[in-house]
């Protein structure tokens, strides 16, 4: 100890400076084997947020904080590995709480953060530009689906018709067949896409009736041409459906069980959690209910999974899988025969997705995703339903009709009359149809400058397909290898004007090469901030975009019969070529504009739409009436060749073309902290240009339908008409309430009428086309009204109801289809654990 002191007195400034060199050794030992984790907190507008509070939890405790500097940016070093999330929160913006992640000692973790308005809901979304970037930071028209909207839904169905420029058409209650058209755009004109694979039948086709919600976190719904990112069939818009994942520490339980009329019960399971590296989240579920028509009863069964593994900071591999089986009772167009087929359809779906997802350096990142689609439709015509009548049509053919009915049109016309319900063949009558899809995809974005990011891509298909009706010996299949190359930029000027450049050169082996440009730019003429006026956008987008013709537009392709059949010159003749992709071109611009401190958004813009090549279906008992040159004998041979033509009742063509323009405008904002309300109109004006069956009438000998004088489209519009089942006027309107236990929600969604078709050409007692009406409204106008709520009276157990269609009106489906009336479900739910998906 003397020695001690007496060194100490001896030589002082040596021991200070060993004492500052130990204390600095630890200190960088320490932050060494420290996780860092530092990022950026901006605003939508991209502008700096300082003084945002940041926290870094660990199983629900705080472990590191950090308060965001003038430039927005934070970090926050933390001694421990494991999972963590970020919360963080600023005056006057939403609290935001990110996804877990895995960081190990070593690890440097990035997490920029976007806080959003307090007042209006503006979202993270991927569809715009393939990387996360806040919706006002794109021209885009995009709209997000989240949890709380589907937390009570069973389908998705009724949250679509909640989108501005959409309609939903769905023929028939719940589980019938349903299509979304948007802007205008055909239903086949549609990407969906279930964690970032396709999801759609070959050609684009896509049934939202046998879509559950379950394990479904969110839908982004972009309207527009997007074939530059995700190739063909993105040529209306993109519906990007993501899996939620397991977030607690400790496994989480959720059940639920409800119950309601029409012989309806809905059960449903979901397990997750996280440990360490790994994350899993599990779910299954069961609908099942008997509608309110004959032989219309339905079931759904889903499972799905979604499990995550990090072995680094900067790398995480993660699969998931949803599995959905139906079957559902196919009564037909009760309103036409007031008796229901004997028929089902079952489907069995699905979908598959795996990836690599890698921060190879702090401004490269890559990913590499292998996804597989899997599905099968059955359809099965059991047996003949209605009064079977011999002879008919006077031509020696029987059929079974439909009981005497008068179909209702609008301006006052109507039809009375029986219809034929199935024809005299053999039965039962099936149909299988088959699509699977094997696709890899790459994608890297890299980050020029904190202004300036580029992502280049390569997307693969393998698509395989078939056909089968055993009735008539079809066995028809098909594969076709696709691949396109795409590249892009986005970025900002000084935070106030983003662009997005790119597009991709595609080749398909069924049309050939394309090529898919699009543009779009944001410019804040004025930032956000306080005041009356707080924030002025200017929007504008570019693009075009091709699709796909599906399974049963190449099977059934005009032009392959008339080849097949010899008729080479009298396709010619008819300009009939070999089947191409449609193809789109769009352009639209429009301004957004917040009032009273952000607490009130108002969105407005106009699109002008043009469809080229579109394919329409000519009806084959028309088609020897077309071809004039032929004898009355060769026209006889041709007529019974067709009438036996397995494939098609009629067949496919690129001879459409139409323009589609509209305004749509949306309204949103909140009333304190709890009342959030949305509302929205879409004014949709459409016209045919281009059409097969009125370029030929003249060819037809005067057997075209009227009705009094004014022609019918009987399967397709006439020129100058209105594309069938798009509405001019559709509007919403959706109030929100969330005060601790209790939430509640209303929504109503409202469409004018619709042209459309009863298709009931040579299909009325004697052969003939009374059943046709004229195709102007033909499909009613309706106003959809549903509420619902719950309320979690203990920590594990709550309650909740929601009532569908207060008004019980069935005219919310195209004409001739009964939609499901009043109904509700009531249940409980249970749960242990913190909630992922809902």
């Amino acid at each position: 100890m003397v020695a001690f002191s007496l060194r100490i007195s001896a030589r002082p400034s040596r021991l200070a400076e060993i004492i500052a060199l130990a204390i600095f050794a630890a200190l960088t030992v320490a932050v060494a084997s420290a996780a860092s984790v530092r990022g950026i907190v901006v605003d939508v507008s991209g502008a700096k947020v300082t003084g945002a509070t940041v926290a870094l939890l660990q199983n629900g405790n705080v472990v590191g904080s950090a308060v965001s500097a003038a430039d927005g940016s934070f970090q926050i070093l933390t001694g421990t590995s494991g999972r963590f999330y970020l919360v963080v929160s600023a005056k006057s913006f939403r609290q935001l709480q990110t996804p877990g992640f895995y960081a190990g000692r070593l690890d440097s973790i990035e997490h920029n953060m976007v806080l959003e308005p307090e007042w209006v809901r503006q979202s993270i979304v991927v569809t715009a530009t393939g990387t996360p970037t806040p919706q006002s930071q794109t021209g885009a028209a995009i709209s997000v689906i989240g949890p709380s909207d589907l937390d009570l839904r069973t389908s998705i169905v009724s949250d679509l018709r909640l989108m501005p420029g959409t309609s939903v058409q769905q023929s028939g209650e719940r589980g019938a067949e349903t299509s979304l058209f948007i802007r205008g755009g055909d239903s086949d004109d549609n990407e969906i896409l279930v964690d970032g694979i396709k999801a759609t039948d070959l050609g684009g086709r896509f049934d939202f009736g046998i879509l559950p919600t379950t394990a479904v976190e969110s839908a982004e719904v972009y309207r527009g041409p997007n074939s530059g990112l995700y190739g063909a069939d993105a040529e209306s818009g993109v519906i990007n459906l993501s899996t939620p994942r397991g977030t607690t520490s400790f496994p989480s339980f959720f059940l639920r069980g409800d119950a309601g009329n029409f012989s309806t019960h809905h059960e449903d399971a979901t397990i997750a959690g996280a440990h360490n590296k790994l994350d899993y989240l599990g779910a299954y579920d069961w609908l099942q209910t008997g509608n309110s028509l004959p032989n219309d009863e339905f079931h759904l069964g889903s499972a799905a999974g979604n499990f995550g593994w990090q072995p680094s900071g900067s790398t995480q591999i993660r699969g998931t899988a949803h599995y959905n089986v139906s079957a559902t009772g196919v009564p037909n167009s009760w309103d036409f025969y007031h008796v229901a087929d004997n028929a089902t359809q079952k489907d069995q779906d699905l979908y598959v997705s795996a990836s690599i997802d890698n921060q190879t350096t702090a401004s490269f990142h890559n990913l590499v995703r292998y996804g597989a689609t899997r599905k099968r439709e059955q359809y099965a015509l059991w047996q003949p339903s209605g009064q079977f009548v011999t002879d008919y049509d006077g031509f020696g053919d029987n059929a079974y009709l439909g009981n005497t009915v008068t179909i209702k049109g609008a301006n006052d016309t109507s039809a009375t009359g029986q219809a034929v319900l199935d024809y005299d063949e053999q039965y039962p009558y099936t149909y299988q149809l088959v699509s699977d899809r094997d696709q890899l995809v790459y994608q890297g974005d890299y980050t020029v400058t904190p202004h300036l990011q580029a992502l280049v891509g390569f997307h693969f298909e393998d698509e395989r397909g078939s056909e089968v009706i055993p009735t008539f010996g079809t066995n028809d299949s098909t594969e076709r290898t696709n691949y396109d190359y795409l590249a892009s930029v986005h970025g900002d000027f000084k935070s106030r004007f983003f662009y997005t450049l790119g597009g991709s050169l595609e080749h398909y082996s069924l049309f050939g090469v394309e090529t898919t440009p699009r543009a779009g730019f944001s410019l804040y003429a004025l930032r956000p901030r306080s005041g009356i006026f707080s924030g002025t956008r200017v929007l504008f987008n570019y693009g075009d975009a091709v699709r796909e013709p599906a399974l049963t537009d190449q099977f059934g392709s005009l032009y392959q019969f008339f080849t097949t059949n010899g008729l080479q010159a009298d396709a010619q003749q008819l300009h009939i070529t070999p089947l191409a992709a449609p193809t789109a071109r769009t352009y639209e611009g429009g301004v957004e504009q917040t009032f009273l401190s952000e607490h009130i958004l108002f969105r407005a813009s106009y699109f002008h739409n043009q469809f080229g090549k579109q394919l329409e279906y000519v009806d084959k008992y028309l088609i020897p009436d077309l071809l004039r040159n032929l004898t009355p004998a060769q026209q006889q041979q041709l007529g019974d060749t067709l009438a036996s033509y397995p494939d098609a009742f009629s067949f496919a063509v690129n001879t459409q073309a139409y323009k589609a323009q509209g305004i749509e405008s949306v309204l949103e904002g909140g009333i304190g902290r709890r009342i959030f309300l949305r509302g929205g109109y879409t004014w949709l004006q459409a016209q045919v240009q281009r059409s097969f069956d009125s370029d030929n009438e003249a060819l037809t000998g005067g057997y075209a339908p009227t009705y009094n004088g004014i022609p019918i489209g009987a399967i397709g519009p006439l020129i100058g008409a209105r594309p069938f089942r798009r509405p001019p006027h559709t509007g919403f309107a959706t109030g929100t309430y969330a005060a601790g236990k209790i939430s509640a929600i209303i929504n109503a969604a409202f469409a004018s009428r619709a042209d459309d078709s009863t298709y009931l050409e040579y299909a009325d007692a004697t052969g003939g086309n009374s059943l046709l009406l004229p195709n102007r409204n033909l499909d009613y106008g309706f106003a959809k009204i549903d509420v619902g709520g719950s309320w979690d009276f203990l920590s594990w157990l709550g309650v909740y109801a929601i009532a569908e269609n207060l008004t019980s009106n069935q005219h919310i489906a195209p004409i001739g289809y009964v939609s499901l009336p009043f109904n509700v479900r009531a249940g409980m739910r249970l749960q242990w654990g913190k909630r992922t998906s809902r």
